[in-house]
């Protein structure tokens, strides 16, 4: 089994260790096309002209207050790295808690989840990484350019090649599932699941996607399912596992070839 998770935002800095070791990271075949993008990024974070950090503050999506960002990205190469656990915070990692679980469990999670990012590409929770500040939205100097496109073409054959035993199960953002698509051999062992709010409005029952609630009930499942180890051998496996533990699952039909479509539904107390 496989769990697709999008980072977060926010990050902690680890403030002890050693730093990133590329050929430690999951997938390290992916080591000279993560090294590419460290490399831009730090040069771009590097320049102190005050038209270049204004550049530089652009090209990341950044405001004049984030430029601390800049110097954190400017030292990636040296910086403490930290399980990838630890690094990512946010809605969903707050509710997974992962520093929580127990052995057993976490074990689970670092060798079944995930983490897509603009930097790394992918990564397990046990991946030790520096913080640092890129989104795959960003575009960075040549060779690199776009990161989702770069993404999605260095991801291709080692992702399809890990997906192809399945179960996965897809949380990603949309940015982030734009790295990574199953081929149609794949696709039908992939559930993407997305979790909808259920509002009774002049007593009609109206469903929606709620960031909060999204992001939380995703670092609960996740969490349930490292607490249970879960091993599910196909999609409709995971589907029972789930509903044991509480959630309540729904499937939208979907042609051949595309992931199958799970909605977990959040009712409103």
């Amino acid at each position: 089994m496989l769990i697709l998770l999008p980072p977060s935002e926010g990050k902690t800095p680890a403030t002890t260790g050693d730093p990133v070791d590329h050929a430690g990271l999951w997938l390290p075949e992916l080591g000279t096309a993560r090294s590419r993008v460290q490399s831009r990024l730090v040069a771009l974070c590097k320049r102190t002209s005050a038209r270049s950090v204004a550049d530089s503050l652009s090209v990341l999506g950044l405001s004049e207050g984030q430029r601390g960002e800049l110097a954190r990205n400017a030292e990636l190469p040296t910086a403490p790295a930290a399980p990838a656990a630890e690094v990512y915070t946010g809605v969903l990692y707050e509710a997974l808690d992962a520093g929580t679980l127990d052995e057993p469990a976490r074990k689970w999670l670092f060798e079944t989840a995930v983490v897509f990012s603009g930097l790394w590409g992918v990564v397990r929770l046990g991946d030790r990484i520096p913080a640092y500040r890129c989104s795959v939205g960003v575009t960075l100097p040549a060779p690199v350019g776009g990161l989702t496109a770069y993404w999605k073409k260095n991801l291709r054959t080692a992702l399809d090649r890990a997906a192809a035993g399945g179960p996965v199960l897809d949380l990603r953002s949309g940015a982030y599932a734009a790295m990574w698509a199953p081929p149609a051999e794949v696709a039908g062992r992939v559930a993407a699941l997305r979790v909808l709010h259920e509002r009774v409005v002049g007593g009609v029952a109206k469903r929606s996607v709620v960031s909060h609630f999204n992001k939380a009930t995703k670092g609960r499942l996740v969490r349930a399912l490292a607490a249970e180890s879960a091993s599910p051998e196909s999609v409709d496996e995971l589907i029972i596992a789930m509903r044991d533990l509480g959630f309540t699952v729904e499937e939208t039909p979907e042609p051949a070839g595309r992931p199958r479509r799970l909605d977990i539904v959040v009712a409103e107390l």
